[in-house]
Protein backbone atom coordinates (compact mmCIF):
# COMPACT_ATOMS: atom_id res chain seq x y z
CA UNK A 1 0.00 0.00 0.00
CA UNK A 2 2.94 2.36 1.42
CA UNK A 3 5.09 1.50 -1.94
CA UNK A 4 1.25 2.63 -4.39
CA UNK A 5 1.00 5.71 -2.51
CA UNK A 6 5.12 6.49 -2.97
CA UNK A 7 4.59 5.68 -6.68
CA UNK A 8 1.55 7.63 -7.29
CA UNK A 9 3.16 10.96 -5.85
CA UNK A 10 6.30 10.36 -7.88
CA UNK A 11 3.90 10.46 -10.76
CA UNK A 12 2.45 13.44 -9.77
CA UNK A 13 5.82 14.94 -8.84
CA UNK A 14 6.61 13.75 -12.18
CA UNK A 15 3.87 15.10 -14.39
CA UNK A 16 4.13 18.72 -12.72
CA UNK A 17 7.73 18.93 -13.19
CA UNK A 18 7.40 17.85 -17.00
CA UNK A 19 4.85 20.82 -17.38
CA UNK A 20 6.95 23.20 -15.61
CA UNK A 21 10.01 22.29 -17.25
CA UNK A 22 7.88 22.43 -20.54
CA UNK A 23 6.76 25.92 -20.48
CA UNK A 24 10.44 27.18 -18.87
CA UNK A 25 11.87 25.14 -22.10
CA UNK A 26 9.12 28.04 -23.94
CA UNK A 27 6.31 25.39 -25.54
CA UNK A 28 3.95 28.72 -25.35
CA UNK A 29 6.10 29.19 -28.25
CA UNK A 30 6.07 26.32 -30.06
CA UNK A 31 6.15 26.41 -33.72
CA UNK A 32 2.60 26.29 -35.84
CA UNK A 33 1.93 25.58 -39.24
CA UNK A 34 -0.66 27.54 -41.31
CA UNK A 35 -2.14 28.22 -44.34
CA UNK A 36 -3.30 31.23 -45.15
CA UNK A 37 -5.30 32.43 -48.67
CA UNK A 38 -3.76 35.48 -50.50
CA UNK A 39 -4.31 36.27 -54.25
CA UNK A 40 -6.12 32.85 -54.36
CA UNK A 41 -2.83 30.87 -53.37
CA UNK A 42 -2.77 29.37 -50.53
CA UNK A 43 0.44 30.41 -48.60
CA UNK A 44 1.79 27.87 -45.70
CA UNK A 45 3.81 29.82 -43.16
CA UNK A 46 5.36 28.71 -39.84
CA UNK A 47 4.97 31.11 -36.85
CA UNK A 48 5.98 31.32 -33.34
CA UNK A 49 6.60 33.36 -30.65
CA UNK A 50 4.09 36.00 -29.29
CA UNK A 51 2.64 38.30 -31.70
CA UNK A 52 2.96 41.75 -29.49
CA UNK A 53 6.53 41.28 -29.83
CA UNK A 54 8.93 42.85 -32.92
CA UNK A 55 8.05 40.65 -36.13
CA UNK A 56 10.93 38.95 -38.40
CA UNK A 57 10.15 37.26 -41.10
CA UNK A 58 12.77 34.50 -42.61
CA UNK A 59 12.47 34.69 -46.66
CA UNK A 60 13.91 31.23 -48.06
CA UNK A 61 16.20 30.61 -51.08
CA UNK A 62 15.94 28.56 -53.63
CA UNK A 63 14.77 24.69 -54.21
CA UNK A 64 14.25 25.26 -50.17
CA UNK A 65 11.21 26.92 -48.47
CA UNK A 66 10.74 27.77 -44.88
CA UNK A 67 12.21 24.17 -43.89
CA UNK A 68 15.30 25.78 -44.07
CA UNK A 69 14.98 27.96 -40.95
CA UNK A 70 13.45 24.91 -38.73
CA UNK A 71 15.88 25.31 -36.19
CA UNK A 72 16.28 29.38 -36.29
CA UNK A 73 12.76 29.75 -35.61
CA UNK A 74 13.13 27.81 -32.54
CA UNK A 75 16.20 30.19 -31.25
CA UNK A 76 14.24 33.86 -32.12
CA UNK A 77 10.63 32.59 -30.52
CA UNK A 78 11.18 33.60 -27.21
CA UNK A 79 11.64 37.23 -27.84
CA UNK A 80 10.80 37.87 -31.18
CA UNK A 81 7.24 37.07 -33.18
CA UNK A 82 8.57 34.75 -36.05
CA UNK A 83 7.28 33.96 -39.34
CA UNK A 84 8.67 31.94 -42.42
CA UNK A 85 6.32 31.46 -45.41
CA UNK A 86 7.26 29.37 -49.06
CA UNK A 87 6.31 31.16 -51.92
CA UNK A 88 4.03 30.28 -54.81
CA UNK A 89 5.77 26.91 -56.30
CA UNK A 90 8.07 26.10 -53.62
CA UNK A 91 7.42 23.92 -49.86
CA UNK A 92 3.81 23.33 -49.00
CA UNK A 93 2.23 26.79 -50.86
CA UNK A 94 0.11 26.20 -53.91
CA UNK A 95 1.87 25.62 -57.03
CA UNK A 96 -0.18 27.13 -60.13
CA UNK A 97 1.11 26.36 -63.64
CA UNK A 98 3.16 29.53 -65.62
CA UNK A 99 0.08 30.08 -67.24
CA UNK A 100 -2.38 30.56 -64.13
CA UNK A 101 0.67 32.33 -62.49
CA UNK A 102 3.37 34.69 -63.45
CA UNK A 103 6.57 32.98 -62.54
CA UNK A 104 8.78 36.53 -61.90
CA UNK A 105 10.72 38.03 -58.69
CA UNK A 106 8.42 40.75 -59.12
CA UNK A 107 5.46 38.61 -58.80
CA UNK A 108 6.82 36.40 -56.16
CA UNK A 109 7.55 39.63 -53.99
CA UNK A 110 4.25 41.08 -54.58
CA UNK A 111 2.63 37.93 -53.49
CA UNK A 112 4.76 38.24 -50.44
CA UNK A 113 4.31 41.82 -49.79
CA UNK A 114 0.23 41.56 -49.81
CA UNK A 115 0.86 38.01 -47.37
CA UNK A 116 2.60 40.77 -44.87
CA UNK A 117 -0.86 42.76 -45.20
CA UNK A 118 -2.83 40.09 -44.78
CA UNK A 119 -1.21 39.31 -41.40
CA UNK A 120 -1.44 42.74 -40.30
CA UNK A 121 2.06 43.38 -40.08
CA UNK A 122 3.29 46.92 -40.32
CA UNK A 123 7.07 46.53 -39.00
CA UNK A 124 9.72 43.70 -39.41
CA UNK A 125 12.88 42.70 -39.96
CA UNK A 126 13.35 40.40 -42.84
CA UNK A 127 15.89 37.69 -42.96
CA UNK A 128 16.95 37.03 -46.74
CA UNK A 129 18.95 34.40 -48.07
CA UNK A 130 19.27 33.96 -51.57
CA UNK A 131 15.96 33.93 -53.26
CA UNK A 132 14.56 36.13 -50.05
CA UNK A 133 17.24 38.63 -51.30
CA UNK A 134 15.88 39.71 -54.91
CA UNK A 135 11.83 39.11 -53.15
CA UNK A 136 12.79 40.90 -50.00
CA UNK A 137 14.46 43.97 -51.18
CA UNK A 138 11.86 44.89 -53.90
CA UNK A 139 9.30 44.65 -51.08
CA UNK A 140 12.13 47.18 -48.84
CA UNK A 141 12.38 49.13 -51.73
CA UNK A 142 8.64 49.66 -52.26
CA UNK A 143 8.29 49.64 -48.70
CA UNK A 144 10.38 51.43 -46.44
CA UNK A 145 8.52 52.33 -43.82
CA UNK A 146 7.86 48.34 -43.07
CA UNK A 147 11.46 47.60 -42.80
CA UNK A 148 12.97 47.53 -38.96
CA UNK A 149 16.30 46.55 -40.46
CA UNK A 150 17.48 43.90 -43.11
CA UNK A 151 19.21 40.41 -41.80
CA UNK A 152 21.48 39.10 -44.86
CA UNK A 153 22.64 35.64 -45.22
CA UNK A 154 24.24 34.63 -48.70
CA UNK A 155 21.70 36.87 -50.19
CA UNK A 156 24.07 38.65 -53.52
CA UNK A 157 23.26 42.53 -53.98
CA UNK A 158 26.66 43.36 -56.07
CA UNK A 159 27.83 41.68 -59.23
CA UNK A 160 31.27 41.12 -57.14
CA UNK A 161 29.23 38.56 -55.43
CA UNK A 162 28.32 36.50 -58.22
CA UNK A 163 30.21 32.86 -58.58
CA UNK A 164 31.33 31.92 -61.55
CA UNK A 165 29.33 28.10 -60.82
CA UNK A 166 26.58 31.08 -62.02
CA UNK A 167 27.92 30.77 -65.41
CA UNK A 168 25.32 27.94 -67.17
CA UNK A 169 22.65 29.69 -65.38
CA UNK A 170 23.79 33.10 -66.74
CA UNK A 171 23.90 31.89 -70.24
CA UNK A 172 20.50 30.25 -69.85
CA UNK A 173 19.25 33.80 -69.01
CA UNK A 174 20.93 35.57 -71.60
CA UNK A 175 20.03 32.96 -74.66
CA UNK A 176 17.49 30.23 -73.58
CA UNK A 177 17.40 27.13 -76.19
CA UNK A 178 17.84 24.10 -75.76
CA UNK A 179 21.73 23.73 -74.90
CA UNK A 180 21.25 26.35 -72.26
CA UNK A 181 18.24 24.57 -71.05
CA UNK A 182 20.08 21.35 -70.69
CA UNK A 183 22.71 23.48 -68.88
CA UNK A 184 20.48 25.19 -66.47
CA UNK A 185 18.67 21.92 -65.65
CA UNK A 186 21.29 20.14 -63.87
CA UNK A 187 20.76 22.91 -60.95
CA UNK A 188 17.04 21.19 -60.90
CA UNK A 189 19.13 17.57 -59.83
CA UNK A 190 19.60 15.69 -56.44
CA UNK A 191 23.98 15.76 -57.47
CA UNK A 192 23.00 19.73 -57.76
CA UNK A 193 20.80 20.11 -54.51
CA UNK A 194 23.63 18.00 -52.56
CA UNK A 195 26.37 20.16 -53.98
CA UNK A 196 24.80 23.44 -52.63
CA UNK A 197 24.62 22.10 -48.83
CA UNK A 198 27.85 20.25 -48.84
CA UNK A 199 30.25 22.56 -50.54
CA UNK A 200 32.17 25.28 -48.48
CA UNK A 201 30.41 23.40 -45.55
CA UNK A 202 32.79 23.35 -42.36
CA UNK A 203 31.58 20.17 -41.44
CA UNK A 204 29.99 18.26 -44.27
CA UNK A 205 29.05 15.48 -41.68
CA UNK A 206 27.38 18.25 -40.16
CA UNK A 207 24.17 18.85 -42.53
CA UNK A 208 21.15 16.80 -42.21
CA UNK A 209 20.32 14.81 -45.26
CA UNK A 210 17.14 15.26 -44.64
CA UNK A 211 17.21 18.83 -45.81
CA UNK A 212 18.50 18.20 -49.40
CA UNK A 213 16.05 15.38 -49.54
CA UNK A 214 13.21 17.61 -48.85
CA UNK A 215 14.25 20.21 -51.30
CA UNK A 216 14.51 17.55 -54.01
CA UNK A 217 11.30 16.28 -53.32
CA UNK A 218 9.68 19.65 -53.79
CA UNK A 219 11.95 19.95 -57.07
CA UNK A 220 10.57 16.56 -58.66
CA UNK A 221 7.02 17.13 -57.91
CA UNK A 222 5.11 17.02 -61.71
CA UNK A 223 5.51 20.43 -63.52
CA UNK A 224 7.54 21.96 -60.96
CA UNK A 225 10.72 22.13 -63.53
CA UNK A 226 9.35 24.36 -65.78
CA UNK A 227 8.12 27.18 -62.54
CA UNK A 228 11.71 27.05 -61.64
CA UNK A 229 13.18 27.08 -65.06
CA UNK A 230 10.64 30.47 -65.26
CA UNK A 231 12.48 31.86 -62.39
CA UNK A 232 16.01 30.88 -63.34
CA UNK A 233 15.11 33.42 -66.93
CA UNK A 234 13.87 35.75 -64.89
CA UNK A 235 17.15 36.28 -62.68
CA UNK A 236 18.30 38.78 -64.45
CA UNK A 237 15.92 41.01 -63.80
CA UNK A 238 17.60 41.06 -60.01
CA UNK A 239 20.68 42.25 -61.62
CA UNK A 240 19.28 44.78 -63.20
CA UNK A 241 17.90 45.82 -59.90
CA UNK A 242 21.34 46.20 -57.93
CA UNK A 243 21.81 49.81 -59.04
CA UNK A 244 18.22 50.64 -57.11
CA UNK A 245 19.07 48.52 -53.99
CA UNK A 246 21.88 50.63 -53.23
CA UNK A 247 20.32 53.80 -53.35
CA UNK A 248 17.73 52.17 -51.02
CA UNK A 249 20.71 51.60 -48.41
CA UNK A 250 22.27 54.85 -49.37
CA UNK A 251 19.48 56.82 -48.83
CA UNK A 252 16.96 55.40 -45.83
CA UNK A 253 19.96 53.50 -43.85
CA UNK A 254 18.71 50.55 -42.61
CA UNK A 255 20.34 48.64 -39.95
CA UNK A 256 21.69 45.68 -41.81
CA UNK A 257 24.15 42.64 -40.03
CA UNK A 258 25.66 40.75 -42.80
CA UNK A 259 26.15 36.97 -42.15
CA UNK A 260 27.84 35.13 -44.75
CA UNK A 261 28.97 31.32 -45.67
CA UNK A 262 32.64 32.35 -46.46
CA UNK A 263 33.17 29.25 -48.90
CA UNK A 264 29.74 29.39 -50.74
CA UNK A 265 30.74 28.81 -54.73
CA UNK A 266 27.36 30.40 -55.62
CA UNK A 267 27.24 34.08 -53.81
CA UNK A 268 31.07 34.73 -52.72
CA UNK A 269 31.91 36.65 -49.61
CA UNK A 270 33.54 39.34 -51.89
CA UNK A 271 29.53 40.55 -51.77
CA UNK A 272 29.09 40.54 -48.32
CA UNK A 273 31.77 43.01 -48.00
CA UNK A 274 30.46 45.15 -50.73
CA UNK A 275 27.17 46.16 -48.81
CA UNK A 276 29.78 48.58 -47.05
CA UNK A 277 29.96 50.26 -49.88
CA UNK A 278 26.61 51.68 -49.47
CA UNK A 279 25.89 50.51 -45.51
CA UNK A 280 28.97 51.78 -43.94
CA UNK A 281 27.74 50.85 -40.86
CA UNK A 282 26.96 47.00 -41.96
CA UNK A 283 27.85 44.70 -38.92
CA UNK A 284 29.16 41.81 -41.69
CA UNK A 285 30.60 38.53 -40.34
CA UNK A 286 31.82 35.72 -42.11
CA UNK A 287 31.46 32.35 -41.05
CA UNK A 288 33.17 29.14 -42.08
CA UNK A 289 30.71 27.57 -43.80
CA UNK A 290 28.59 27.07 -47.58
CA UNK A 291 25.42 28.45 -48.91
CA UNK A 292 23.42 27.05 -46.72
CA UNK A 293 25.52 28.46 -43.36
CA UNK A 294 22.27 27.47 -41.02
CA UNK A 295 22.49 24.09 -41.56
CA UNK A 296 25.90 24.15 -39.07
CA UNK A 297 25.84 27.50 -37.78
CA UNK A 298 22.39 27.90 -36.43
CA UNK A 299 23.32 28.92 -32.80
CA UNK A 300 26.13 30.98 -33.73
CA UNK A 301 23.69 33.04 -36.07
CA UNK A 302 20.67 33.16 -33.83
CA UNK A 303 23.14 34.54 -31.55
CA UNK A 304 24.48 37.25 -33.67
CA UNK A 305 20.75 38.07 -34.70
CA UNK A 306 19.88 38.68 -31.14
CA UNK A 307 22.79 40.92 -29.98
CA UNK A 308 22.27 42.76 -33.04
CA UNK A 309 18.21 42.84 -33.19
CA UNK A 310 18.51 44.14 -29.02
CA UNK A 311 20.61 46.86 -30.23
CA UNK A 312 18.99 48.37 -33.47
CA UNK A 313 15.09 46.94 -32.90
CA UNK A 314 12.84 47.63 -29.68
Amino acid sequence: MKTKIIMSALIIIFLTGSKSYAKSCGEKNAVEYKTILVDSLKIFYREAGEKTKPTIILLHGFPSSSHMYRNLINELADNYHVIAPDYPGFGQSSAPTPQQYQYTFDNLSVTMEHFIDKLKITKTSLYIQDYGGPVGMRIATRRPELIQSLIIQNANAYVEGLGEVLKPLIAYIENPNAQTEKEARFFLTIDATKWQYLTGAEAPEKIAPDSYSIDQYYLDREGNDVIQLALFRDYGSNIALYEKWHQYFAKYKPAMLVIWGKDDQFFTAAGANAYKKDSPNAEIHLLSGGHFALEEHHLEISKLILNFLNKKVK
